[in-house]
Parts: structure tokens; C-alpha cells; sequence
């Protein structure tokens, strides 16, 4: 039965909850939002653009290209490498010099191309937001950058339409949406104007039509009632901004034995140059020399290198699947997985894998 609501329910700011849209009637949503058959004119339009703000969502931030370039050398096996090639050029040795040199500087050139194809690949998705919207404004049907839409607006949509903004539909003709996005569900849900509960989930809101979301079939049209952040697919993006970010197991797995591996090769160093001086009576200066080779062979120069390539391989090998990986150890996180909990149909299942 429908819930009858006030218009006290659906404040029209821009902190308005836009969460029990779904249960309200359609004339009590067109009253809260002041939004006439005719659709807004254009000086409301403006004036609730101004109050509300673009409909767009909040870019992930780009890292600049000298920024991810310096990054590739973050890594202690590098530091490594580096400060033994400096000192071995130091030394005069410039062949060997050059050798270490070589293997970091193409360590960080693999890496530096990888991650700027997936930088390159999450520009073009975010691109694909940027739509234009066929809006009822004043009578007229006009076609309008999506980023102008405003809570009020009616918006038409139709078979192959994305969804630009968050809206609940006044008319529905055959219409059914793709919402797999938002929902997993596989095949496209069929909507219509009924009035739902206030406890339905996201799913279940066949009044709703939520923005990025794609039309399959029919026509319909609804009023916005949520814009940019405000919308299901800003939350989203929001919770994604927040999540801190942590190291994979494989680079913490690295980061140990980099370390352990420095520790033993500073200190057997060490310990062969004080046997020369003080026990063998040897050169200072040739002992040091013999001291820095000792580092310099026992560093495993191709390990980073070797490593980086068979990240590589990996995230080509899933980007031919379509998914994408920004960072390259991030491709190796899937494979520590233990138990994975899936919600799809409200039953939570595990499934073990085998690493």
C-alpha cells in the first residue's frame, strides 16, 4: 500500500535525503521538488544550478607523470642498486656502473608505461559520464548537457539512453533498465511508477532509475531527484575516495626480503672489509673497492626487473578480459585470496580458492 508523505519528508536543498524516494507517490515527489507537468523553466533551472552544483562526480585525482615516474624507483632493492652504481662509478668501474643503472632505469620504464595505459583507460570511463539529457523544460523538450540537470528536472529516456542523474519515474512505456552497475543483477530490471516500500532495497526500487545506469528497452520519464555526489553512483565514489590505501601482499612480502637481503649484504660487506684491514693487512682502499663489489654482486639487479615484466604480462593478460589494474602489484592481490563472501541474492556464501 502506498505510504502517503508530506512535503516536510523531501526538504528541496541540497541536503535533501534522497533515500525514500521510492516510496513516495508521484505527486507528492513533484510537489516536494516544485516540479510542474511542464517541467522547470529555465530561470529556475539556473537558480537551482547555482544552489546545487554541476551534476558531475568527483574525479579520482591524476597523478602527475614525473610523480608515477619517481615512484617506480620507491623500493629498497632499488636504493640498493642505485647507491651501488654510484659508488661503482665513483670507482671508475663504468661498465658496471652502467649495468645497474641499466636494470633500474628499465625497472622503472616498464612500470612507468604500464600504469599510465590504466591512467589512460580510467580518463576514457570517467568520459563516458559526460552525456547530454533530453529534459521538459517550460513545455518544450530541449536537449541539455547532462551536467546542468538539477533536482525537478523532468528527464525523457529512452531504449539505449544512459541514465544521467538519480530520478523517479512519472511514466513508463515497456520500460526496462540494465542496473548491473549498481546491483549485479545480470539481465535488465522492468520498471514502472508504483510506489514501493521505504525497507526496499536498491534492487527492488522498480520506480527509481539511478544515474550511469543503461535503458534496454521502452521509453519513460522521470523527475531528478538527485544530482553529481548526491546520486547512488557518487556514494560509491565517495566510499571508494575513502578507502585508505594499503600495500599488497606481494610488495610487503618484497619489502621484507628487500630488507633482510639489505641487512646481510651491508653486514657481510663489512665484515669482509674489516678481515682485509685489520686481519689480512690489506690496502684500505682496496678493500673498500673489493667491500663495494661484494654489494654490488650479491644485489639480485634482476629481480625487480623480472618482477615488474611478469606484472606486466598479468594486467595485459586481464585488460584483454576488460578489467582494468592502475597499479601493477595490484594484480597479484587476487591470487591471496582466501574466502570470497558474495551477497548477490541476500545468501552469503564462501567460496574457497586455491592459491
Amino acid at each position: 500500500r502506498e505510504r502517503h508523505m508530506t512535503t516536510d519528508d523531501f526538504p528541496c536543498s541540497s541536503e535533501a535525503d534522497a533515500s525514500n524516494w521510492h516510496s513516495a507517490s508521484v505527486e507528492h515527489v513533484a510537489v516536494a521538488l516544485s516540479s510542474p507537468d511542464t517541467g522547470l523553466t529555465d530561470t529556475d533551472a539556473a537558480a537551482r544550478l547555482a544552489t546545487y552544483g554541476p551534476n558531475t562526480l568527483i574525479s579520482a585525482t591524476t597523478r602527475n607523470p614525473l610523480l608515477r615516474l619517481l615512484r617506480q624507483f620507491h623500493n629498497l632493492l632499488l636504493y640498493l642498486m642505485m647507491a651501488a652504481g654510484s659508488i661503482t662509478a665513483m670507482l671508475g668501474k663504468w661498465i658496471d656502473a652502467g649495468v645497474l643503472w641499466a636494470a633500474v632505469v628499465i625497472n622503472a620504464f616498464i612500470g612507468f608505461i604500464q600504469e599510465g595505459k590504466a591512467e589512460s583507460a580510467l580518463t576514457a570511463i570517467r568520459s563516458m559520464l559526460a552525456a547530454q539529457a533530453i529534459v521538459l523544460r517550460s513545455g518544450r523538450r530541449q536537449v541539455v548537457d547532462a551536467t546542468t540537470l538539477v533536482p525537478g528536472d523532468r528527464v525523457i529516456v529512452a531504449t539505449g539512453d544512459r541514465i544521467p542523474a538519480d530520478i523517479r519515474l512519472v511514466h513508463a512505456r515497456d520500460l526496462r533498465i540494465d542496473e548491473a552497475s549498481l546491483t549485479g543483477e545480470s539481465l535488465a530490471v522492468e520498471k514502472s511508477v508504483i510506489s514501493v516500500t521505504p525497507e526496499a532495497p536498491l534492487a527492488d526500487r522498480s520506480n527509481m532509475a539511478y544515474a550511469g545506469t543503461l535503458v534496454v528497452n521502452g521509453q519513460g520519464m522521470g523527475i531528478v531527484v538527485a544530482t553529481g555526489m548526491k546520486t547512488e553512483i557518487g556514494r560509491i565514489t565517495a566510499m571508494m575516495s575513502a578507502v585508505q590505501r594499503v600495500d599488497t601482499p606481494l610488495i610487503r612480502r618484497i619489502n621484507a626480503f628487500s630488507f633482510h637481503l639489505a641487512v646481510i649484504i651491508i653486514c657481510l660487506a663489512i665484515a669482509t672489509f674489516a678481515f682485509g684491514v685489520l686481519v689480512r693487512g690489506y690496502r684500505i682502499d682496496n678493500m673498500f673497492l673489493m667491500a663495494v663489489a661484494l654489494a654490488a654482486s650479491a644485489i639480485p639487479e634482476g629481480l625487480p626487473a623480472i618482477m615488474t615484466v611478469i606484472l606486466a604480462l598479468g594486467v595485459q593478460r586481464m585488460a584483454r578480459r576488460h578489467a582494468i589494474v592502475r597499479r601493477l602489484p595490484a594484480v597479484e592481490t587476487l591470487g591471496s585470496v582466501t574466502v570470497i563472501c558474495s551477497d548477490k541474492t541476500g545468501t552469503l556464501t564462501r567460496n574457497e580458492m586455491t592459491v
